[in-house]
């Protein structure tokens, strides 16, 4: 008899869960994953994918501002909310559909239940609905892979706020939105419900928006969203939400402002999933965050339990647990000791106008090293030019002075997603200025400004001109 039921057990069939799962179970192991909602969490179902859909059906305004400069005439455009949503929900249930069908090629077992772990190598997944996957299983290996969760604020009336997970099935689409927050969830939901007609308000306690990012990206999207006709509200928070006999909701703020809105989002930050897990009965460490603590191969303190992904609050992105997911899998399934490389993780947020960005920001390099160049440019895109329009993209390289490195490229702009990660590979690679000005540019294309800055960057506050 079998020492154990499975050799691993996965609590959580993410993007980072999920592809652990796949890899061991390639080896031969004998897998098992138990997911309490749907299969692709919160990438695919409620996360980056929906939202990346209503990224695209929201920039069609400005498509359609485009089209008129070039000489289109477009009567009677309409956007249909609830047709949009309807097919936004038949594609995610498709991918959905892609991950179970890959686990279970690769051999893997789906539990459609919560997990939670009772000790070292022991998990019971609860009773769901219409799953007769009920019980008690042993496995060699634990894995957590739980993601995260959106962060409520408590405050009277809260309770009248949205997240990001209800945002995706509306009912109706509001005529005033308020989104609060200032990281990249708020941002891409503001540019989202202003690029869909709505009257967005973007309110957020802090001096900037993009708290980590560089400063200079920071002050030039809040400048481009108030261009594009979202109201920049900072440096103050809720005091209350009050609803009122027509369903309007009335935001009070901390300076005396009110707000009237049909929606108040809170994008106003995420935490690791951890509760319900059971895992003080392991005895695995948290760390001050709240999130499992690991070590450089997402071993908890615990010899049988590992940890993936968000609820490990190291970079919360699709990617990153991807990655992580697939060297836990090499290191205990293959022989083969792998652990991911956190250091210039590239990243982007799809706000209008997008951000890419990859290595240190400016106040980084500074700290981390004394003396940096800059090299940076402000400039209207081509496109925009043509018809008079005002959009601006910024494009910055952070250099390391003494061996001229590269560390940081930073672009706001049209396709900086797509742009920042052929940088990235560069500045993964260690690539010096020389090396990157020797390549020849691509012409005419935004992305060519960033191998052809040759000046470097002195702000007048700094005494330059």
């Amino acid at each position: 008899m079998a020492e154990y039921d499975f050799d691993l057990f996965v609590i959580g069939a993410g993007s980072g869960g999920v592809r652990a799962a796949r890899v061991a179970a390639m080896s031969g192991a004998k897998v098992a994953v138990a997911e309490e909602y749907r299969v692709g969490g919160t990438c695919v179902i409620r996360g980056c994918v929906p939202k990346k859909f209503m990224v695209y059906a929201s920039e069609v305004t400005s498509q359609l501002k485009t089209a008129k400069g070039y000489g289109w005439t477009i009567d009677n455009a309409r956007f249909d909310w609830k047709g949009f949503l309807h097919d936004k929900d038949v594609e995610i249930a498709r991918l959905s559909g892609i991950y179970v069908t890959n686990l279970q090629k690769a051999g893997a077992h789906l539990l459609h239940g919560r997990a939670q772990i009772l000790d070292a190598h022991t998990v019971e997944v609860l009773p769901k609905e219409g799953s007769k996957d009920a019980g008690r299983y042993t496995a060699r290996k634990i894995l957590v892979a739980t993601g995260g969760r959106p962060r409520r604020p408590d405050f009277p009336g809260a309770e009248f706020g949205i997240t990001s997970d209800e945002a995706f099935h509306l009912p109706e689409l509001p005529k005033r939105a308020l989104v609060v927050g200032g990281g990249y969830i708020a941002v891409e939901f503001a540019s989202i419900f202003n690029g869909l007609g709505v009257q967005t308000t973007l309110l957020y306690r802090g001096a900037n928006i993009l708290r980590g990012f560089d400063d200079d990206v920071r002050s030039h999207l809040a400048d481009e969203l108030e261009k594009r006709g979202i109201k920049v509200v900072l440096g103050c928070s809720h005091q209350s939400i009050e609803k009122t006999a027509d369903g309007t909701l009335v935001s009070r703020l901390n300076n005396d402002l009110t707000f009237d809105s049909d929606v108040v989002l809170f994008a106003t930050g995420r935490e690791p999933y951890v509760a319900g897990l059971g895992l003080e009965k392991a005895g695995v460490e948290l760390n001050e965050h709240g999130a499992i603590k690991v070590d450089d191969f997402s071993k908890t303190n615990v010899d049988s339990i590992w940890a993936v992904g968000d609820v490990t609050d190291r970079i919360n992105l699709t990617p990153v647990a991807i990655r992580e997911g697939a060297a836990f899998a090499q290191t205990e399934f293959y022989d083969n000791p792998q652990n991911f490389d956190h250091d210039n993780v590239a990243s982007a947020v799809f706000s209008q106008p997008p951000v890419g960005t990859v290595g240190l920001t400016e106040a980084q390099a500074r700290h981390a090293f004394g003396k940096v160049d800059i090299y940076r440019a402000v400039f209207r895109p081509m496109k925009v030019t043509f018809y008079g329009g005002q959009d601006r993209c910024l494009i910055k390289l952070v250099v390391k002075q003494d061996d001229q490195r590269v560390v940081g490229v930073h672009v706001v702009g049209p396709d900086s997603p797509e742009i920042i990660q052929m940088a990235a590979i560069a500045v993964k690679m260690g690539v010096t200025k020389a090396q990157w000005d020797s390549t020849c540019a691509v012409h005419p294309t935004l992305a060519e400004e960033l191998v052809t800055m040759r000046e470097k960057y002195v702000p007048t506050e700094m005494g330059g001109a």
